[in-house]
């Protein structure tokens, strides 16, 4: 029986396979996360095949500050049967403030978790042999505990809590700043944009940093898990200027200590969309 999950009346969020008793509480999802059932709910969800849209959101004012990146720093958290995907030949890695609204979970909006910041550090990879372009993630910080324990433990993805806050003002011009905290070390993204925006080409340096429709990742057991996402491809606001400030050390981890000196190759204001992303499969067994 294929896995599926759906949103009854009672206000039960249910997910179903052949080996699974029916039935999870909206109520007792916290804990059900906390002890892990969840995370072994999903191991059987994967592995029976799960297509469906485990989340929608509209993804909105995003900032996509990229850097060149010493391939050995990225290689080492290359999950199996993936390898870089090179920007002009160079290994680059994009620090990605954005605001999560809408949210919904298996097609349910909880209460008090559907808009919030989110700060991801990700880099670029392409599947072997598909040559599919996707995203692998360093961390990604969002304000609430449950959100992050809620990810790691079905997606197994490096969600951490962390404070963040966010200011977006529209004039005669766009201005959106992020700042964050998190393990001693604070973070801040602010663009000034024009407030007009256009589709770049496919062929440009915009489209290369934001458009990807995989990301991936890995189960505790260490084998690969991909995943699709699925968006219109975004319009741009042309930044007019911009501010990067980030501890990279206390954040990130001393590896990444020696780009509190770098600059950015590219910084992109894309306006964003609604999303889908849809459930997890086994790449490599």
């Amino acid at each position: 029986m294929p896995s599926r999950a759906i949103w009854h009346p009672s206000g039960a969020v249910r997910i179903w396979d052949a080996s699974l008793e029916p039935g999870i509480s909206l109520g007792q999802l916290a804990g059900v996360v906390c002890g892990g059932c969840m995370g072994k709910c999903m191991e059987r969800a994967i592995d029976c095949g799960m297509p469906r849209v485990f989340l929608s959101a509209q993804w909105r004012d995003l900032i996509i500050a990229s850097y060149g990146v010493d391939p050995g720093l990225l290689e080492q958290r290359l999950p199996d049967g993936l390898e870089l995907d090179l920007f002009q030949g160079q290994a680059v890695c994009s620090l990605v403030g954005f605001m999560f609204l809408d949210t919904r979970v298996l097609g349910v909006a909880w209460p008090g978790y559907r808009d919030f910041p989110e700060i991801n550090l990700r880099f670029y990879v392409r599947e072997q042999g598909s040559g599919r372009r996707g995203v692998v993630f360093v961390r990604e910080l969002v304000r609430s505990r449950f959100v992050a324990q809620i990810a790691r433990r079905l997606y197994n993805e490096p969600y951490v809590r962390a404070e963040i806050e966010s200011e977006i003002d529209q004039g005669e011009t766009r201005s959106v700043r992020y700042g964050f905290s998190s393990n001693g070390g604070c973070g801040m993204m602010r663009v000034v944009s024009a407030p007009e925006h256009a589709i770049p080409g496919e062929d440009s340096t915009e489209h290369w940093f934001k458009e990807h429709q995989w990301g991936y990742g890995s189960t505790r057991g260490g084998r690969t898990l991909r995943y699709e996402v699925q968006h219109p491809h975004w319009g741009c606001h042309r930044v007019h200027e911009h501010e990067i400030d980030v501890d990279w050390g206390a954040i990130y981890g001393d590896a990444w200590s020696h780009m509190a000196e770098a600059e950015p190759l590219s910084v992109v204001h894309a306006v964003g969309s609604g999303i889908k992303v849809f459930g997890a499969e086994r790449l490599v067994d």
